[in-house]
């Protein structure tokens, strides 16, 4: 079958790889200048979208990956005009991109409100800050902001959401306030085919700082532990209160909602609408329906399972500089040689490129981002999935490479089991999954 992607920066790569691996036939469309390094040599390329669509045809298969202005809308209209896509939609950019929105429409579905308020005018909000002074977030709304433009504030009266509020006021055209909700923070997913959701949902616990400690930085993400196991309780609390708005909004893709979960129920966060990034390959080794029949299931609407693996995934996302700014920002080298140290049977399962080229032969940084690649690891508790994952990265070898080592530690620490005793997960725990304390109050996860 044939597969033609869509992007700006080729974020998909690994995916792409892995359905060559398959036996189709794919090519990309990448659209940003200083990711033409990305993929090249692996991947074939095209010039322009219409070249693109003629090449893949009604029968292929187009792949979108991300919410920028007009993609959504894009896939719609190739949806009218008779193209099989998978990714996402018009709708779905609403729901990741208008956060107030999204909120508002959770609220109608049941869920906690009446802690979040939106706002165009700095001054307007400044004002709301002073009159309320407890804890915030602030989130900007929007395909052209970057994670770290929101900040998650520390100061119990609000006074540092208002200095950073005052110091961006100029670029924060709509944006929202969120109160500061304790608790442990966890992602539902699961692919939509248009009409109802494939199962089993995916739970996952996302760590966006840029360091350990969870300091520095708000990335795209550093780190997820991810399982298919005793999802279907969450996802019963969450995603399938959804099944009905979303039904007949032409959206085909993957959905995550994140949360926080504390004792006064879970509280949503944001919607993802798109296949996330590193969240597809932290997947992939859990994943046994594979990826080029997987999206066929979806566009057939023939089955609405997946087949899986027990257990957990951690993923590591391996970066160069200028991450997690991007090289319009800071200029930095590509062309950085990856070595591969002591290969182990297994690894190439668990080795997921991100922005990487070839050059004579040899595997080298790329892109925009210094996104470098995932590495994962897998195994029937949270520590031993961490312990694979983190002994495979220690042999590779990257000039500058950085990686926090602390994913999946909170959670095999004890937010694992408050979860399940706050009543978030179905089944039993077979085993251990890390330390057997429960901790007394909130527990943030990343």
């Amino acid at each position: 079958m044939r597969f033609f992607g869509v992007t700006e920066t080729c974020d998909l790569g690994a995916l792409y790889m892995k359905l060559l691996g398959e036996g189709h036939e794919v090519r990309v469309l990448i659209t940003e200048p200083m990711a033409q390094g990305t993929m090249a040599g692996i991947v074939e390329r095209v010039p322009d979208l219409e070249t693109g669509l003629e090449w893949v045809g009604v029968e292929g298969i187009v792949v979108f990956e991300s919410v920028s202005e007009g993609f959504g809308e894009k896939q719609d209209e190739l949806r009218a005009r008779g193209f099989r896509v998978i990714g996402g939609s018009g709708y779905g950019d609403c729901l990741e991109n208008d956060r107030a929105y999204a909120l508002n429409l959770l609220g109608e579905l049941g869920f906690p409100k009446g802690h979040v308020w939106e706002f165009s005018d700095a001054d307007l909000a400044d004002g709301f800050l002073a009159e309320r002074p407890v804890r915030y977030v602030l989130k900007f709304s929007g395909s052209d902001h970057v994670s770290q433009d929101n900040y998650i504030g520390h100061s119990v009266d609000g006074s540092d959401v208002r200095a950073v509020l005052a110091a961006r006021k100029d670029h924060a055209d709509q944006f929202i306030l969120m109160e500061f909700i304790e608790g442990v923070e966890m992602g539902i997913g699961a692919y939509f085919n248009g009409e109802d959701f494939l199962l089993p949902a995916c739970l996952d616990w996302e760590h966006k700082r840029f360091f350990a400690g969870d300091m520095g930085e708000l990335t795209g993400e550093m780190g997820t532990v991810a399982t298919f196991d005793r999802s279907h309780a969450f996802y019963e609390k969450t995603l399938a209160k959804l099944v009905p708005h979303l039904r007949g909004r032409g959206h085909v893709g993957y959905i995550n909602l994140n949360t926080i979960v504390n004792e006064q129920g879970i509280w949503p966060l944001e919607f993802t609408s798109r296949f996330g990034y590193p969240g597809f390959a932290v997947l992939d080794p859990l994943q046994r329906t594979p990826w080029g029949e997987l999206f066929q299931r979806m566009l057939d609407r023939t089955d609405l399972t997946i087949q899986t693996s027990p257990g957990f995934s951690v993923g590591i996302v391996m970066t160069t500089p200028p991450f997690p700014y991007s090289r319009k920002q800071i200029d930095e080298p590509v062309g950085l040689p990856i070595t591969f140290l002591r290969p182990k049977t297994g690894d190439a399962v668990h080795i997921h490129y991100g922005e990487v080229g070839l050059q004579r032969g040899t595997v080298v940084t790329s892109g925009l981002y210094g996104w470098t690649m995932v590495v994962t690891g897998t195994g029937d508790t949270i520590d031993a999935a961490r312990a694979a994952a983190y002994e495979r990265a220690s042999r590779i070898i990257i000039p500058n490479g950085r990686y926090r080592l602390d994913i999946g530690e909170k959670l095999a620490g004890g937010a694992f089991l408050l979860l399940d005793k706050l009543g978030m997960l179905g089944g039993n725990i077979a085993e251990p999954v890390g330390a057997d304390v429960i901790a007394d109050g909130g527990i943030v996860c990343g």
